[in-house]
């Protein structure tokens, strides 16, 4: 059975792509975190993702240049939506338009143990959430602070989850990574 983890970079207090950014990664981007983005690549997975983070992507990697785009390309990826239309661009995706809660759990029941990983895709985490389809969540955290400029907090809207820390790894003495297991909600009475 497949193995569904939802891949989040934050600010310390809870904000992820929305709000004003200096740069890339909030300018805390380095050889470490590069090293760990690599790493994940080179694993066989498939990637999960919404269609406005498949727009982004296919037309970020269709026109640029960055090492790790090829790789990417070659990985499986499914997109959900009821707006996209087949062909798609990007080479080795699959469109999915029936809904997550009957889609994700065949997905999930395929037997090829290849685990699979969100990319971005907010909305599309918030309702793999709320159906109780997360199995592990891995939050990066950058060492910031959004505070009143930060839009959209990352697990805003989310039912109560009860979580276990499976592990922690510090990366470029700056960022933490803090992998969880999915529990449930039964420890929350």
């Amino acid at each position: 059975m497949r193995e569904l983890m939802v891949d989040m970079f934050s600010t310390v207090d809870g904000f992820g792509g929305g709000g004003p950014k200096p740069k890339a990664y909030w300018g805390y981007e380095g050889p470490g975190l590069f090293e760990w983005i690599h790493g994940q690549l080179a694993q066989e997975h498939v990637t999960l993702m919404g269609a406005e983070t498949y727009r982004q992507m296919a037309e970020i990697v269709a026109t640029g240049d960055d090492p790790t785009f090829p790789r990417m390309t070659e990985l499986p990826k499914v997109v959900f939506s009821k707006t996209l239309k087949p062909p798609l661009t990007w080479a080795n995706t699959m469109l999915i338009d029936e809904p997550l809660e009957t889609a994700v759990p065949r997905l999930k029941a395929m037997d090829d143990g290849l685990p699979m990983r969100t990319i971005g895709s907010p909305s599309l985490v918030r309702s793999l959430f709320r159906h109780g389809l997360v199995d592990r969540v891995r939050v990066m955290l950058f060492p910031m602070i959004h505070g009143a400029e930060g839009e959209g907090p990352v697990f805003a809207e989310l039912p109560a989850l009860a979580m276990d820390l499976t592990g922690t790894t510090v990366i470029d003495d700056r960022l933490v990574l803090l992998d969880y297991r999915v529990t449930g909600d039964e420890s929350l009475e």
